[in-house]
Formats: C-alpha cells, sequence, structure tokens
C-alpha cells in the first residue's frame, strides 16, 4: 500500500494532501486551521489533519512530496539578478541572505518539521511547480485523455505550460518562461489598483464587470497594454517590456512613473475609495487576460488535438477568463481543479510522483472525478457540533430530516435573514462550494452589500455565486 503525503509550503496557501492507494484521502489548506490568510508556514495542522483522517502515522508514509523545486528556484533568482545588474541590488540584499540562512537548506529545514511527527522521516520527493499543476488537474479529472494548460505567476522558470495528459503519462508540450508572465502582468495591475498581491487578484476580477465595457477609455487602455505592455503572439505566448514591471529585481510590481505616463492615473492606495477610474483599468486587464487564455486554448487544442481541457495554476481561479472559454466552445469539454493555486500543488505533487515515479495505472470514467467534489477537508458529527452550542451557551435544535431543516433555513432567508451554512467536508480550495457558505437571499436588493460589509467586511463591490437547481 504506497501511502504519499503531498506538500505545498513557505511561499503562500501552505496545504498538505493524502494519497493512499492512489486514492486522495484528504487534503487542507493550513489557513483553515490557523486562521492565518493564505498562511505560509509549514502546514503542521494540515498535516496532521491528513494523517488523523487516514488513521495512520507518519512512519506509514512511503514518500513525502514537495510540490516545487526550491533550488532549481535560487537558480533563477541568481541568472535574474545576474542578467539585470546591477539594477535590483536593493531586492538583492533583502532576498539573497535569507535564502543562505534558510532556504538552501531546505531538505534539512522540511527533515525536521517531519520528524517532530515522530517515527522515521520518509523519502522526500521534489517534482517541478508546473508539474505539480499539471498532474492536479489531470490526474483527478474524469477524462482519459486531456489538453493540459497551467498559468500562475511563477514556478521555479515555466509561468505557462501546455502539456497533454493520456493515461498516466503527462508530457509538457510548451512552456513560457520568468520573466515573461500573464499572472505576474495580472498581478501588477492589481498592486496598482490598490489591492495585495497573491491575495487581491479575485478583487481585481470581481472589479472588471463595473468598467464600461467597450467605452472609449477602456480600448484605448487595452491597445496601450497590447502596445507597451505586452507583445502578445497568437498562439498565446507573451513577451513583456521589463521598463514597465519591477518584480524582477525591485520591491515593487510596476514601474510607477511609467505606468502613470502610460494611463495617466496615479496607483491607487489601499482601502481608498474606489473610482471609475479603477473599474475600466481592472476591465483593460480582465478583457486582455481573457484574450491570452483564449489563444492559450486554441494553441492547447492545435497540440493535443484532444476535446477535453483541464488548467490549474492561480490563474485558472479567474473564472470569468475559463467562463470565455468554456462560452468560445473551443473543447467539448473543461475541467479546473477547484484548488488551483499553489494549495493544489500539494496535491498534485502526490499523484505526480504516484503515478510518473511509481508508475501506478489511472482509470477515468469519462463522467466523475477522482475529488470527492473537493470535500476533502475536515468533518464534525453531532456530538462534536453539540458541545461547541453547550460551551457557547448557543440556542441550537436537532431536526429529525433533511427537509425539515431545509424549509426552516428557506423561510428564514425569505425573511431576509442571513444563514452560516456548515454540513458534511470542509472543501478544499478558495471557493465555498456548499458546505462551509453563508446563504442570503438574492432578491433582496440590499443583500450583497449587506453580507459584504456587515458580514464578511469587505468591499461592497464583490460578488457572490449563486446557488441554482440542475
Amino acid at each position: 500500500m504506497a501511502v504519499l503525503l503531498g506538500v505545498s509550503a513557505y511561499y503562500h496557501d501552505s496545504a498538505a494532501a493524502l494519497l493512499v492507494e492512489g486514492r486522495i484521502a484528504a487534503a487542507a489548506q493550513e489557513e483553515r486551521f490557523t486562521r492565518i490568510k493564505q498562511d505560509p508556514g509549514f502546514p503542521r495542522k494540515a498535516v496532521g489533519y491528513v494523517l488523523e483522517e487516514a488513521g495512520i502515522d507518519m512512519g506509514a508514509v512511503d514518500y513525502v512530496v514537495f510540490y516545487d523545486k526550491p533550488l532549481l528556484k535560487f537558480e533563477r533568482l541568481m541568472e535574474t539578478y545576474h542578467a539585470f545588474a546591477p539594477r535590483g541590488f536593493g531586492s538583492f540584499l533583502a532576498a539573497i541572505p535569507v535564502w543562505i540562512r534558510e532556504k538552501l537548506f531546505f531538505r534539512r529545514n522540511l527533515c525536521q518539521e517531519l520528524a517532530s511527527f515522530g517515527g522515521r522521516v520518509p523519502e522526500i520527493l521534489f517534482p517541478e511547480h508546473h508539474l505539480s499543476h499539471a498532474a492536479s488537474a489531470f490526474y483527478p479529472s474524469p477524462f482519459e485523455e486531456a489538453a493540459i494548460l497551467t498559468v500562475d505567476g511563477v514556478g521555479e522558470w515555466a509561468t505557462t505550460t501546455i502539456g497533454h495528459g493520456r493515461g498516466q503519462n503527462i508530457t509538457i508540450l510548451r512552456e513560457l518562461h520568468f520573466p515573461h508572465s500573464l499572472g505576474l502582468m495580472y498581478a501588477a495591475f492589481t498592486s496598482y489598483c490598490g489591492f495585495k498581491v497573491n491575495s487581491g487578484e479575485y478583487k481585481l476580477m470581481g472589479l472588471a464587470p463595473y468598467g464600461d465595457k467597450g467605452g472609449p477609455r477602456v480600448e484605448k487602455w487595452k491597445r496601450d497594454i497590447r502596445a507597451e505592455l505586452a507583445d502578445i503572439r497568437p498562439d498565446g505566448s507573451l513577451i513583456l517590456n521589463q521598463d514597465y514591471f519591477d518584480y524582477a529585481t525591485g520591491l515593487k510590481m510596476y514601474a510607477e512613473e511609467k505606468w502613470k505616463r502610460l494611463f495617466g492615473l496615479l496607483p491607487r492606495e489601499p482601502e481608498s475609495d474606489l473610482v471609475q477610474d479603477y473599474m475600466d483599468l481592472a476591465l483593460a486587464i480582465q478583457e486582455v487576460t481573457e484574450e491570452v487564455i483564449l489563444k492559450l486554448a486554441a494553441t492547447a487544442r492545435e497540440l493535443t488535438g484532444c476535446g477535453n481541457l483541464v488548467m490549474a495554476g492561480g490563474v485558472a481561479l479567474n473564472c470569468s477568463a475559463s467562463g470565455v472559454v468554456l462560452k468560445e466552445r473551443i473543447f467539448d469539454r473543461m475541467w479546473i481543479q477547484p484548488a488551483s493555486g499553489d494549495a493544489g500543488g500539494a496535491l498534485g505533487a502526490a499523484l505526480a510522483a504516484h503515478h510518473i515515479v511509481l508508475g501506478a495505472p489511472r482509470k477515468a470514467d469519462g463522467r466523475t472525478d477522482a475529488m470527492a467534489g473537493a470535500y476533502l477537508g475536515p468533518e464534525f458529527d453531532d456530538s462534536d457540533i453539540r458541545r461547541v452550542a453547550k460551551r457557547h451557551n448557543a440556542p441550537h435544535e436537532k431536526f429529525s430530516d433533511f427537509s425539515g431543516l431545509a424549509d426552516q433555513a428557506a423561510d428564514l432567508l425569505a425573511q431576509g435573514n442571513v444563514i452560516g451554512w456548515f454540513q458534511g467536508r470542509m472543501e478544499f480550495g478558495p471557493r465555498a462550494l456548499g458546505n462551509r457558505s453563508i446563504l442570503g437571499d438574492p432578491r433582496n436588493p440590499e443583500m450583497q452589500k449587506r453580507l459584504n460589509l456587515k458580514i464578511k467586511y469587505r468591499e461592497g463591490f464583490r460578488p457572490f455565486a449563486p446557488s441554482v437547481l440542475v
């Protein structure tokens, strides 16, 4: 019985995933236990949970699989600083001492973390970052064969890959390398619009629909992006003009003075009022992003000749762009990894080791995926819930059948109440999918603002997903 523990850590969205004989036994992000948004530390609590869920200890784990190659990433940093020198000296002074003190001894530090669970330390494997993304997209999908598209900021060197999955094998067909990155360009606009890089990109996506679609300023800014910032090729690859960006060696994402001249707009101060200017800029970069994703998808179809597409990487969480691919019918069927960001890399790393290193066969039925609906996290039984209610003196009622509970919940929603809905296992990934969700009546025109400002304490423009009967 092969047991593999996948781990992602030390950048953002740390997570752990456990495979037992090829079955995904459990997966969870560290932030769900520590309450630290996108917790980057070693996922101690998540590792403890997945082992406990499977009823095993560390001694039963055959391999620990880390989601990228840290030393290859270090090589990229050093080559980048050398290529841009003397530019970036301040960034060099900030980054390299941390690597020398800590990250160059990565394997030793990881072994120490694993040893704290007791027993022997398993053998550790290090697949490349985008292979972990590709594996997370293809192996759990319902497809025996699929084109694979992974897009993010950057892994070691790769920022975008097109691959082909068939059976248990993954072949990478094309790669785009750092510093040319759709994800980093989108992150630069995220920062310019006043949101935090690596956590605010979904805010920029949510802001874009408020832009003036087809308006003269949006269209001009799209032309400016194509002319000055990004040379977008017919196959979806792009070359970014590094004169406008500072992420390669600097301490900011963009070259501020050049952006101010290009867009005639100051960078937005975080938490300041959102005016139409930033809505239009968000729409401009969103539509350029959708254009690039469409080109990449068309190239993936051409290279593989396959009617199925799977996607992962942080940019795959841009559901508006994925929706455009679906609408254009470039592929017959699509499947997107629910935890497309770095958290899902933990799962992909374990799956890559299982099928590629260990040579385990894979069978797909064309209908169901292996993610159990992404419900792979902790669950709690009636006694757990009763104890918590008593501890907090919370009024509670147990329903003998689900229909009675559903009727009362529907009545409360119709009366304008907000419901915290908790059932089954927790979702793996950033999306609430009905097991850990906040519910409100969409017919109430004030509900979105109420949920955002008074319940979730976030910007009033932020969207919510509809729940519909299928």
